[in-house]
């Protein structure tokens, strides 16, 4: 007994020491001494043309044929006006009419070009919803140090400091040693297909491949995450992908007053209950390790022993994280039953019973693989599983956090928030982006824009609002990024 328990002391002492040694080689990846970025004079003009944006109406729907297309040939020549700079210097061009592509010439044409994206579609407000903005959503009004309205964070308020920036840096006289690629879509929250998927196809024709591209997705989250009371700025290195499948039993119907055992409402309902109880396995290697790799270190001692070892722990952190929906999805591809269709009266039996399931899916899973998970975990004959929705598809790969793309996007985020811890993340939506993987292997997401919890509830919902000193700062970035590109 006593052997044993000598062994079972030295199998613990090791034990200790492999733990304590992982710790103390998890080191910061922070970038140190990083120089803030020049300030720049951000004037109340900017702040005008941000607000004339707003107030035009330039709605996206999956049915082209509802949008009003004279708000986008409005907003084309909003921008025509208001930067005449990039306009006479630049070359421009559209694509698909609304979709537009921007070329700045470097002075070094050995260099591959960066390329910043964005769109200026917006989504509708709900109708009912109105009564609960406290500012009009298509006012652009400012007021109390807030521009308010729909696309101040989505994701108008990007596309015009982009603008705002290349216009203030041509003002400068400067010219970037790389060319600089500008491309706005005008349907990202449908397909992006006549927007972005269009311009892609269009410089694959000509053979650009960018040395990193830029989009919305990430924030610089304000209220931390769970171990770190910095702001954390997350930098989405990839994306999930997206498909619904739809359920159908079908009975023989007749009256209620004569049920069968279960009806073809009973039989879906009983497949969706599986699903639910049946959850997708988490996994870290879809994003999740390399945000623990770059947060994990700004840790306190007790929270880095786990995240340093999480070939031991992993059990304990995926336990945790499921706990919260938010983090709980980004671990899984997710299930989320949202239609169910059947019966046409009380005391009629329904014939068929249809439900439709979204599912989220992550890195590493596919449009098929998910099929046939469901069917397995439903092991029902009787159900019908088809696949209705390819809207998206796939999710695309995921950009690696070495590149010199990312170092100078951390750079550039450490020389205008200086408090905020750098991390890459995997962005739960879908982005434009996900069609420029076909040209670029480093696609990264992230606004420069500080926000909430509470905030991010204002993303596509009601109140939707940008502080103007949060949208002077964007401008400050991307004018950083751009002097960075070289």
């Amino acid at each position: 007994m006593k052997r044993i328990l000598r062994w079972l002391l030295v199998a613990l002492v090791l034990l200790l020491i492999v733990l304590l040694v992982n710790t103390l080689r998890f080191t910061s990846k922070q970038l140190a001494d990083v120089p803030p970025a020049p300030a720049i004079t951000v004037g109340d003009s900017a702040i005008n043309r941000l607000s004339k944006a707003l107030q035009l109406r330039t709605v996206s729907f999956a049915d082209y044929s509802l949008t009003d297309t004279t708000q986008f040939d409005a907003f084309l020549a909003f921008l025509q006006q208001s930067y005449p700079l990039i306009h006479s210097r630049l070359k421009h061009e559209t694509v698909n009419r609304y979709g537009l592509l921007y070329e700045w010439k470097g002075r070094n044409p050995a260099l591959k070009p960066a390329l910043l994206m964005g769109h200026y579609d917006v989504v509708p407000v709900i109708q009912g919803t109105q009564r609960m903005w406290k500012r009009p959503p298509f006012g652009g009004l400012v007021e109390g140090g807030y521009i308010y309205g729909r696309g101040t964070l989505d994701d108008k308020s990007n596309v015009l400091a982009q603008l705002e920036a290349v216009e203030w840096l041509l003002k400068m006289d400067f010219q970037p040693q790389r060319t600089l690629l500008l491309a706005f879509g005008q349907d990202e929250e449908t397909t992006g297909h006549r927007g972005a998927q269009a311009m892609v196809n269009l410089l694959a024709q000509r053979k650009v491949t960018p040395e990193y591209v830029i989009d919305e997705g990430g924030i610089v989250k304000i209220d931390g995450i769970p171990g770190i009371k910095q702001p954390v700025a997350l930098i989405g290195i990839g994306e999930k992908g997206y498909t619904s499948l739809e359920l159908t039993a079908v009975g023989k119907g007749g009256h209620s007053s004569m049920p069968p055992p279960q009806t073809s409402i009973g039989v879906v309902a009983e497949a969706i209950d599986r699903l639910e109880k049946n959850p997708f396995p988490a996994r870290f290697e879809a994003g999740v390790n390399q945000l623990f790799d770059y947060a994990g270190p700004e840790m306190p001692f007790g929270q880095r022993i786990v995240f340093a070892n999480r070939w031991l722990f992993a059990p304990i952190i995926k336990q945790i994280m499921a706990k919260a929906n938010s983090s709980n999805a980004t671990l899984r591809t997710t299930t989320a039953p949202t239609l169910f269709n059947a019966g046409v009266k009380d005391n009629v039996l329904p014939i068929d019973a249809t439900a439709t399931v979204n599912f989220r899916i992550l890195p590493g899973e596919t449009i098929n693989s998910v099929t046939e998970r469901v069917k397995k975990v439903i092991d029902n004959d009787q159900i019908r599983v088809k696949v209705i929705n390819n809207f998206i598809g796939n999710p695309p790969p995921i950009s690696s956090a070495s590149t010199p793309g990312f170092g100078i996007i951390h750079r550039t985020i450490k020389s205008v928030f200086p408090d905020a811890i750098v991390a890459p993340y995997l962005v739960l939506g879908a982005t434009d982006s996900r069609f420029y993987t076909r040209i670029c292997p480093n696609v990264y997401r992230f606004s420069p824009i500080r926000m909430n919890d509470e905030d991010t509830q204002r993303l596509h919902g009601t109140n939707e609002r940008i502080s103007t000193k949060d949208y002077q700062n964007m401008i400050r970035f991307y004018v950083a990024l751009v002097r960075s590109s070289q």
